[in-house]
């Protein structure tokens, strides 16, 4: 991808999210885009730097920490896993990453907790959810969030900001809209459980789901191919 194609790509990017934030009546800055950054070179991740993209989203951690190492000269970047978290990796990310939102699991999220030095303040955290019932998905059911988030909560190195999801996909406005509803009303059930925690994210909505993800409420969206274009099978 040329540096003009990149340009291009994130400006529409921008403008698609202003405008499905603006068609949902939500301010202006009331979600940000996360640019999904996996299989992409760290000269891909530096240009979009240098168009003002400050935060990347990574599913692999040791490409993340190869890429991470590359542009250790950037600043304000910010770091998010998104991927499904072994519990064999929790120590490089606890110790290389902003945010984490696949947490799906009490082990793992006892073990970044762990392994977060105190030097880098709280690892944001989100929980992954599986919304769409599907057995090939990562994510915690509905039904076990509630205890998941309380042992989240009592863990002082993380900070539980709110839930993730990657739904099944589906083909009208309305049938990508219902799993994302789950998800938002989720996440109201334990603002109103757990009134002290700072539970203000909501972490859905993809290329493909955008504009419903923004209409139930989405604060950050990931969006990959939309920025960086197709996904490199090849780089892993």
């Amino acid at each position: 991808m040329t540096d003009t194609m990149l340009s291009e790509s994130l400006t529409s990017a921008r403008r698609r999210l202003d405008a499905a934030l603006a068609n949902a009546g939500r301010p202006a800055d009331a979600a940000r885009l996360l640019a999904v950054s996996k299989t992409k070179p760290a000269a891909m991740i530096r240009k979009a730097w240098g168009l003002g993209q400050r935060e990347f989203g990574e599913n692999y951690v040791q490409e993340a920490l190869d890429k991470q190492a590359e542009l250790a000269d950037l600043e304000g970047i910010v770091w998010h896993f998104i991927g499904p978290l072994q519990a064999n990796k929790t120590r490089a990310v606890a110790e290389h990453f902003d945010w984490v939102h696949s947490i799906d699991r009490e082990k793992v999220a006892r073990r970044l907790n762990d392994q977060r030095p105190e030097a880098l303040g709280p690892l944001e955290v989100c929980l992954q959810v599986n919304v769409s019932g599907e057995a090939s998905k990562s994510g915690i059911a509905l039904d076990e969030l509630e205890s998941l988030a309380a042992a989240v909560l009592s863990l002082p190195r993380l900070r539980l900001r709110g839930l993730m999801a990657i739904p099944a996909p589906a083909e009208s406005l309305d049938r990508q809209r219902e799993p994302l509803a789950r998800l938002r009303e989720a996440l109201e059930a334990l603002r109103r459980r757990f009134p002290e925690a700072p539970l203000d994210t909501l972490s859905m909505g993809m290329s493909d789901d955008l504009e419903a993800a923004v209409l139930e409420g989405a604060t950050l969206v990931r969006l990959g191919t939309a920025i960086f274009g197709a996904r490199d099978t090849s780089r892993r």
